[in-house]
């Protein structure tokens, strides 16, 4: 009886262990947790904070909402409507020649004021503060016709205010097809706002006695990503006329890709030479490799700076190019390869087994062989964690272009073409256009690590050990 009591303790007393333990190994799952989700807001965070705030008509508004007006599912539905009423199509629309565009508004009145029919008007709206408000010639203004305004709906309410549903309707009396559609609707102070066929874009404009729409038939897609639609629309060069973003664009990527090649070139050529052969002063070279590493960018940046302005030496001279300034080639050569490309590539080259080297030269295999053929192929965890060191290195570069592109304006890169909607844009307090331009500017990088995301971690880890 005593001996079955003892055991009886002692399964207590192992259950009440393995209950601690396993509380213990909870809370530590739970606690890390925690801080992988803290860390995870805070870098993600801003990111998404900053995406929602670009696609809303006025990112400054205090307090910040996380409701967005273009991401109603009824919005949706009527920019589609409005879209198909203004041009046929519902997803891109426009205001073309026939048009019938209808329209409903719904005003609230306080106890002891009689309604008053709201004044409807198609203002003279220039799209924007930038070069593109200088190349409209047509406005809706001058092509439409709005019809009287009709008061169809009238509601008391239990508290003796009066609801008033509006309708008129738009003509396009013109034979030119107009991108945009902007509508203004006056009513007296007090008469607040209710609803609409579409939410204005600015509803408290002078006291709230005026809502504004940017563009009434602009469809889905536009609607929705506005301000990036302005992006695209509204820079144009006024010495070339090219849409400047998407050149900034096609700029960024043309010299970050072509980086990204030579570096992956070069650095794994020099990486293998310095990890896999034996020549005379191969320590020295590589030494002088980490010095170079430790000094800092503003150092050699006059020296830099001559040296593209004098074509490397004179070289470029020889073929007909006086000088690398204002030039992508400059960019390119000053970013050919890094001394930390290079440590990347020999420390990956380096852990590898000597024996796959000895049985290709067994084999007959020359140095350009192994290389191209055994190591090359081996190195893909490095080459993926060197792709997006190298993209995201030149994309976001910005001192060094700026100093090395000057004009005209359709050559600059993204970064740059950013600081001139600081320009455009931020004097207006217009900063629309600019927090979608800056989550344009982020989505190559956050796409390229999804793709790559496997090869840098194995890249990473390879990199420091030892073979």
């Amino acid at each position: 009886m005593k001996k079955n009591f003892n055991q009886k303790q002692l399964n207590t007393k192992a259950a009440l262990e393995l209950h601690l333990i396993r509380r213990r190994r909870w809370l530590r799952v739970g606690g890390a947790y925690l801080l992988l989700l803290f860390f995870s807001l805070l870098f993600i965070g801003p990111f998404v904070f900053g995406l929602l705030s670009s696609l809303k008509d006025n990112p400054l508004e205090w307090p910040p909402k996380l409701s967005v007006n273009q991401l109603k599912p009824s919005n949706w539905s009527a920019t589609y409507k409005l879209g198909k009423a203004g041009c046929g199509k519902g997803f891109f629309g426009e205001f073309a020649p026939g048009a019938v565009v209808p329209f409903k508004v719904t005003y609230l009145v306080p106890v002891g004021k009689e309604p008053v029919i709201p004044q409807v008007a198609v203002p003279r709206r220039v799209p924007g503060t930038t070069s593109a408000a200088l190349l409209v010639e047509h406005y809706a203004a001058d092509y439409s016709k709005v019809s009287d305004v009709e008061e169809i709906i009238r509601e008391t309410l239990d508290d003796g205010s009066i609801m008033v549903t509006y309708k008129f309707t738009i003509y396009h009396t013109g034979d030119v097809t107009i991108d945009r559609l902007p509508l203004d609707i006056t009513v007296p102070l007090g008469q607040k706002f209710i609803r609409a066929t579409l939410d204005p874009n600015r509803p408290h404009e002078r006291l709230g006695r005026v809502q504004s729409w940017n563009n009434l038939t602009s469809g889905v897609i536009p609607y929705i990503f506005y301000n990036y639609h302005r992006v695209f629309r509204e820079n144009y060069s006024r010495t070339t006329g090219k849409h400047l973003f998407s050149s900034w664009i096609r700029n960024s990527f043309f010299i970050s890709i072509t980086r990204v090649i030579t570096t992956l070139l070069f650095a794994s050529m020099a990486g293998f030479a310095l990890a896999r052969l034996n020549f005379v002063g191969k320590n020295s070279i590589f030494l002088l490799m980490l010095f170079s590493m430790m000094i800092p960018g503003q150092v050699t940046f006059i020296s830099n700076y001559l040296v593209l302005r004098d074509g490397v030496f004179g070289i470029s001279k020889l073929f007909g190019v006086d000088s690398l300034l204002n030039n992508y080639s400059g960019l390119i050569i000053s970013g050919l390869v890094s001394a930390s490309s290079v440590f990347i590539m020999k420390q990956f080259f380096e852990g590898l087994p000597a024996s796959l080297e000895e049985a290709a030269r067994i084999d007959g295999a020359s140095t350009y062989q192994i290389f191209f053929r055994i190591f090359f192929p081996l190195a893909k965890p490095a080459l993926g964690a060197l792709t997006i060191l190298t993209f995201q290195g030149a994309w976001n570069e910005f001192f060094w272009p700026l100093v090395v592109l000057t004009s005209p304006q359709d050559r600059f890169t993204l970064t740059i073409g950013l600081l001139s909607f600081r320009k455009m844009y931020g004097v207006a307090f217009d900063w629309g256009p600019i927090l979608a331009g800056s989550v344009i500017s982020a989505l190559p990088l956050v796409i390229l690590f999804i793709v790559f995301q496997r090869y840098f971690v194995e890249g990473i880890s390879f990199t420091g050990t030892k073979g």
